[in-house]
């Protein structure tokens, strides 16, 4: 019973890790919470659930183990007001400035679309198999059962198949097992020592295990915050386009719409383009400056007016190829890029700029819902307009300065390398060799490819 054992506690700041025994009494172990988050007095209090439910309090008086708390067990941590925290005041003037949730929120409030979807069902319904099902019509068998939306011969059997599942299936397949996501959290990748590391000197005389951050094996993302762009009719494109077809040069605009339900996918989200806004800019044939924008807060309220928000950013690559026909160059394909290491740093930094408002989070937010449009030419040398996203880990390196455009290789991007101004942790990731293994590569430099994600 003295076996020493780690309890997890998550707060709205993140999640700390407690030793403990099981003989241990609740007055002792909160004792060694308040002092591991900073907290002065009772101000704070600890759930067993994260709904609030199954509160722990010193006046209990048993030990850990009547309570039946064990080794790798997580509970949630609600201050009890933002004075309850040394470090609480200044947390949360930073998150207030950056549309996060402030320290002591009892919940984030989510985007429309995210609460609707939560309370969906969600599960992909079949009919009685006529040549497979041996059962009456109210009976059910592996042939008729309801898939979940995150069933993967299902979303590639779609037409045309679906790489990334939506976010809210990706929700349920973390919530679906025996413990109902219990110890989900969605935590933010990050690239920075963490501060307050006093066991040794600050970087770059010293670094600990306890403040590195973690080496970054870079992944394609399974899944993506929105399935589908629509722009609710061909004007809104045209009058934007008209811009490159008067001057040749190119042109960039902000997308303002709202988020509605994708149907065409289970728990999809599709991002609606109502209207192009399009800020101070200079634009050449092959280059793009976005100016300071006086007027950006104006547009953003005059929208929120409209029922609008601005959704995603769209910019023309367009080159002439025969102005006789009206064809264009067929420009980004697979032996070229669809997004440069530039573009997807730009991409990266918008995301960043809006957040995706998510309870799961102990941060309060994870990923974005911004979207990018690139209008280019197609196989049919006519104007297309593709969908993408950066993943995560694409913003994380982004948000903390980590990533960098090739000048000689618009395709390639190159993880930093650490200086005595800026520790930098390792990036990798996973290649097939000549004879078809599978090797790490350090990211210097690094295929874009590994950061995109179409959105359709």
């Amino acid at each position: 019973l003295s076996t020493p054992q780690i309890i997890r506690v998550q707060s709205p700041d993140g999640v700390k890790r407690i030793t403990a025994t099981k003989r241990e009494t609740v007055a002792t172990f909160l004792k060694k919470v308040a002092k591991e988050f900073g907290f002065r007095n009772n101000g704070f209090s600890v759930y067993t659930n994260r709904n609030r439910t199954g509160e722990i309090t010193a006046s209990q008086n048993k030990s850990l183990n009547l309570l039946k708390i064990k080794h790798g067990d997580m509970l949630f941590l609600y201050p009890s007001s933002p004075a309850g925290s040394s470090t609480s005041s200044e947390t949360m003037d930073t998150s207030v400035s950056q549309g996060l949730r402030p320290v002591g929120a009892p919940q984030v409030v989510e985007d429309e679309i995210d609460q609707y979807l939560s309370k969906q069902d969600g599960k992909i319904y079949r009919n009685r198999d006529q040549q497979l099902c041996r059962h009456g019509p109210l009976g059910k068998c592996v042939h008729c059962v309801p898939l979940e939306p995150f069933d993967e011969d299902y979303l590639n059997h779609l037409e045309p198949p679906v790489k990334h599942m939506s976010f809210h299936a990706y929700i349920r397949k973390l919530t679906g097992g025996a413990d109902k996501g219990k110890f989900v959290a969605l935590e933010n990748i990050s690239c920075k020592i963490k501060s307050g590391c006093e066991g040794h000197p600050p970087w770059p005389e010293g670094i600990c295990t306890k403040c590195q951050p973690s080496a970054i094996t870079l992944n394609r993302q399974k899944y993506r915050h929105v399935d589908n762009i629509m722009f609710e009719n061909h004007t809104i494109a045209d009058r934007f386009l008209d811009f490159w077809r008067k001057t040749g040069n190119q042109h960039l605009g902000y997308l303002y719409g709202r988020y509605t339900e994708h149907k065409d996918i289970p728990l999809g989200i599709r991002a609606e383009v109502a209207a192009i806004y399009e800020p101070p800019q200079i634009g050449t044939q092959n280059s793009l400056e976005i100016l300071e924008d006086p007027k950006a807060e104006v547009v953003d309220e005059i929208a929120a007016k409209l029922g609008l928000r601005k959704v995603g950013w769209i910019f023309t690559d367009l080159v002439s190829e025969d102005t006789r026909k009206g064809t264009v160059r067929y420009s980004r394909n697979k032996d070229t890029y669809y997004l440069s290491a530039e573009e997807c740093i730009t991409a990266g930094n918008f995301q960043n700029q809006q957040p995706n408002i998510c309870r799961l989070s102990p941060d309060g937010h994870f990923g974005s819902k911004f979207v990018t449009v690139v209008a280019t030419g197609g196989p049919d040398n006519q104007v297309h307009f593709e969908g993408y996203q950066v993943s995560n880990q694409c913003m994380a390196l982004v948000r903390d300065e980590c990533l960098l455009p090739c000048r000689d290789a618009p395709e390639l991007g190159y993880a930093k390398e650490s200086s005595s101004e800026q520790y930098v942790p390792d990036v990798f990731y996973k290649d097939i060799d000549k004879f078809g293994n599978e090797i790490t590569q350090l990211a210097r430099p690094l295929p874009v490819e590994y950061l995109i994600i179409d959105v359709s």
